[in-house]
């Protein structure tokens, strides 16, 4: 089996960190020894925005009410799809105890997190789904509070959509704070007083760095990058639509990768051919950027079997993966590294991304080796516990010195001979001497 390369990549997503880290590493030191006057130095300096950062409640009511009705229509069509299916992903966890051995019980308890700040990009485009996508798994989760960000447009304010969005969707506080001083916002708790115990959401590469650098101080949903599709698609695919899903895609920026693995290269080479038509029936300035993004970003791989595809397609991990080609049950099954799968030339990237259901919030960078996307998962903590009798005590005590004075740990070994001895007095065990 072998693969043939036949349009190559100019650059990868990881090109060009070095200098986003020391800029984002300077700004958040700077916010957290500033506080809130730094960050709304850096709203007035970055965004032109000099209000409040607080959106107050009159200002979320005005947004609502400025929207087109069929607008608000549509962001509780989304909102309602992706309730429901995070709602099935929280009935999916459970909480148990068990008895592992006479007298030794353990469990596991699901409990959320306290507070989660949710980053909601707006300045290019205004990302509704994200603000939906974000707010509405931690409140289902049980988040006791959530705070949202997103920037602002000069004295505009925060997009009106993702005003009513989050707010329907259940942020407790919303800020007109975008870039690195809205995460440092959400993180050290400025403006709301209640720092996150975990950042979620997209955002471009200052965002996501900002994310990456306040990890372990703060959890967060994950490491992300530039947006990603995959295609995979046989000799039964529809060449026009797989052109189209790539660019719908590479429209997001000028380092978003758009890859295509097939098992035909007829079909590879007219989705070559196609996808510069698509690219011109963007307007600018989407149109430059999807054809910035095919240039340096795009890739087309011809594979000589399904299995071979399959392979290509999990060493790229992508975050979004469609499959246009015949039996889907058999991609489902042995597809193993992606952030979301889209199975069948039905079910494109851009309603996963705008309102089906599952998140839309994905690993990027080959994150999917190792991890999904957002859910409700991301902002519970599954907490251990344990309760033992005395009699319990017989068998772990013993084995747990032995095993404590292998490895050279004397004061843990200590601890169950000082019990074994309390409940059991005038025994003798082997305790490992």
């Amino acid at each position: 089996m072998a693969v043939d390369i036949i349009k190559k990549a100019m650059r990868t997503p990881s090109s060009g960190e070095d200098d986003t880290r020391r800029i984002v590493q300077e700004m958040l030191a700077e916010i957290e020894a500033g506080g809130e006057e730094r960050a709304r130095q850096y709203a007035r300096d970055l965004d032109g925005w000099e209000r409040d950062i607080v959106v107050s409640r009159e200002e979320i009511d005005a947004a609502a009410k400025a929207l087109p009705g069929q607008t608000r229509e549509d962001i509780r069509f989304a909102h309602a799809r992706v309730k429901a299916f995070a709602e099935a992903q929280r009935t999916s966890m459970g909480e148990f105890e068990t008895e592992l051995s006479p007298g030794l019980v353990a469990g596991q308890r699901l409990v959320p997190v306290n507070s989660a700040g949710c980053y909601i990009p707006g300045g290019r485009y205004a990302h509704i789904a994200s603000a939906i996508m974000s707010v509405t798994t931690a409140r289902v989760a049980g988040v006791r509070h959530v705070v949202a960000c997103s920037p602002t447009h000069g004295d505009r304010g925060v997009h009106p959509a993702i005003l009513y969005a989050a707010d329907l969707a259940g942020a407790d506080t919303i800020l007109a704070l975008g870039g690195v001083q809205g995460v440092a916002a959400l993180a050290f708790g400025l403006f709301s007083g209640h720092p996150a115990d975990i950042l979620v959401g997209p955002g471009n590469r200052f965002v996501a760095e900002a994310k990456r650098i306040l990890f372990g101080r703060v959890g967060i949903d994950l490491f992300a990058g530039p947006t990603e599709i995959l295609v995979i698609a046989d000799d039964s695919a529809d060449p026009e639509l797989v052109a189209s899903d790539l660019v719908g895609q590479a429209e997001h920026g000028v380092d978003s990768p758009a890859w295509l693995v097939t098992t035909s290269r007829a079909l590879a080479e007219t989705v070559i051919e196609r996808v510069p038509h698509y690219i011109d029936r963007l307007a600018e300035p989407n149109r430059g950027t999807a054809r910035q993004s095919w240039a340096d970003y795009g890739e087309v791989v011809v594979a000589d079997t399904r299995e071979e595809a399959a392979r290509v397609s999990d060493d790229y991990a992508p975050e979004h993966l469609e499959v246009h080609g015949a039996d889907l049950d058999w991609w489902l099954a042995n597809l193993r590294n992606y952030g979301s799968l889209f199975l069948g030339e039905q079910t494109t990237v851009a309603y996963g991304d705008k309102c089906s259901g599952p998140n839309h919030i994905l690993p990027t960078k080959g994150a999917a080796r190792y991890t999904g996307g957002l859910g409700v998962s991301k902002f519970i903590k599954v907490l251990t516990w344990q309760r033992m009798s005395e009699e319990a005590n017989r068998d772990v005590g013993a084995v747990t010195a032995r095993i404590s004075r292998a490895e050279g740990m004397e004061g843990h070994a200590r601890t169950g001979d000082d019990r074994l001895g309390k409940y059991f007095p005038g025994e003798t065990f082997d305790l490992g001497h």
